[in-house]
């Protein structure tokens, strides 16, 4: 593995073209974010107009993330081939497709074809934009740039219920997709127009590897990138018991009210965004990010407990939401630092295939279980359930350490 090094991040280029990079992939990143959000906003309308449970709901997210999954392991090959840049047009024009497919859906299974085509669109977004900041940024900047990146993705988060339910509180929940398709292909128009930025030259391989086609999947006896996996996997159905169901099982939980519950999404993903600020001067240091990982998820931890158990006033909810949020923000950039230095040179777009497919398994598992909890009312079992897969999160993050450590390349 360690001959593999075809190609490395230039020592240093101009800050401007830096900017500009890392500006227009955490633009296509939000974007990836927002759409994983399309529906649950809008679950309180979808429960009504298609006559559905929140676990048939929880499904259509389940199917998204399974597609994703699938297409993101067989997008990183693509990527690491043909570039990015292609891959992430495409990606960007389906998943505006599925939002207008969405707006205009008659029935439950309509949607469920529509959220096959977004999964789709969303399954190039890691590959693409790793790809992309691991070869055209400068060594001394990839910190702030997988910050930045991070921070983006939670704006997108943060966006997509700032965006949709005012819409449809105001028009319908089929105006407020229609209106996040529109985005999607604004977004796509400017990367378009700047498309000589996001240009990236052909890998040369190595002779070993031009040698034999093996040589292309080498990177899966990795033990780390399985770890890699497994911790993502995990981070995964964090994000998802946070983002569909959290809010509502703190309704009942705490009698909080409409208008609160749909700002606490908002509050997590904004803070998140501002952890993240922080987490990447943290990650200058690569040596602590388990410590950086452990100390993040260790405080969310604690507050997912106290929602769960203690008589928490209404108004507190969601300033527990953000410090939530600001705390596993912090732990962002050094999350992606794992993956990084566990990846051999010359398996950039395959490795961030493959590791950032946990994700979407996670956010695939995730609905089934939790939302099951959900009918059946086990609101506190929903937060306590949070609780222990942020403290699983904490081991997989030294898991990782240990198995890079095994690996004769590890940085």
């Amino acid at each position: 593995m360690s001959s593999l090094a075809a190609y490395a991040v230039p020592p240093s280029v101009p800050l401007r073209q830096d900017a500009q990079v890392i500006g227009l992939v955490g633009l296509a990143h939000l974007i990836s974010h927002f759409s994983q959000l399309l529906l649950a906003p809008l679950f309180p309308w979808l429960k009504d107009a298609l006559h559905a449970s929140y676990t048939q709901l929880g499904f259509l997210m389940t199917i998204f993330f399974v597609v994703s999954c699938a297409v993101q392991a067989a997008s990183g090959f693509l990527v690491d081939r043909h570039g990015p840049r292609p891959v992430l047009f495409a990606g960007l024009a389906l998943v505006g497709l599925a939002a207008f497919g969405f707006s205009l859906s008659t029935g439950y299974w309509t949607m469920a074809a529509c959220s096959l085509v977004a999964g789709i669109g969303n399954g190039v977004f890691h590959p693409v934009d790793y790809t992309l900041l691991n070869r055209k940024v400068s060594a001394s900047r990839l910190g702030h740039a997988y910050s930045v990146h991070g921070i983006t993705g939670s704006l997108g988060w943060a966006l997509a219920p700032a965006l949709l339910v005012p819409i449809a509180l105001a028009f319908s929940w089929r105006a407020a997709l229609a209106a996040a398709g529109a985005l999607a292909w604004a977004v796509l128009l400017v990367l378009w127009l700047n498309r000589e930025q996001l240009a990236l030259p052909k890998a040369r391989p190595s002779n070993a590897a031009a040698a034999s086609g093996a040589a292309t999947f080498d990177f899966l006896r990795v033990p780390a990138v399985w770890m890699c996996f497994a911790f993502f996997f995990v981070y995964a159905m964090v994000l998802s018991v946070v983002q569909a169901f959290a809010p509502e099982a703190a309704r009942h939980l705490h009698d909080v009210p409409m208008a609160l519950v749909a700002m606490c999404l908002t509050v997590y993903m904004v803070c998140s965004a501002g952890g993240m600020a922080l987490g990447g001067f943290l990650a200058a240091d690569p040596s602590r990010c388990e410590k950086v990982v452990a100390v993040g998820f260790g405080v969310a931890a604690a507050v997912a407990l106290t929602v769960a158990l203690a008589p928490v006033p209404a108004l507190l909810v969601p300033a527990l939401f953000g410090v939530m949020g600001f705390a596993s923000g912090i732990a962002g950039p050094s999350r992606d630092l794992l993956v990084k230095r566990s990846t051999p040179a010359n398996a950039s777009g395959r490795v961030y295939g493959i590791v950032y497919s946990g994700l979407d398994i996670g956010q695939a598992v995730a609905p089934l279980l939790f939302g099951q909890l959900m009918d059946r009312g086990h609101y506190g079992a929903v937060w306590l359930g949070l609780v222990a897969v942020q403290l699983l999160l904490i081991t997989s993050a030294f898991n990782v350490r240990r198995a890079r450590r095994a690996q004769p390349f590890a940085a």
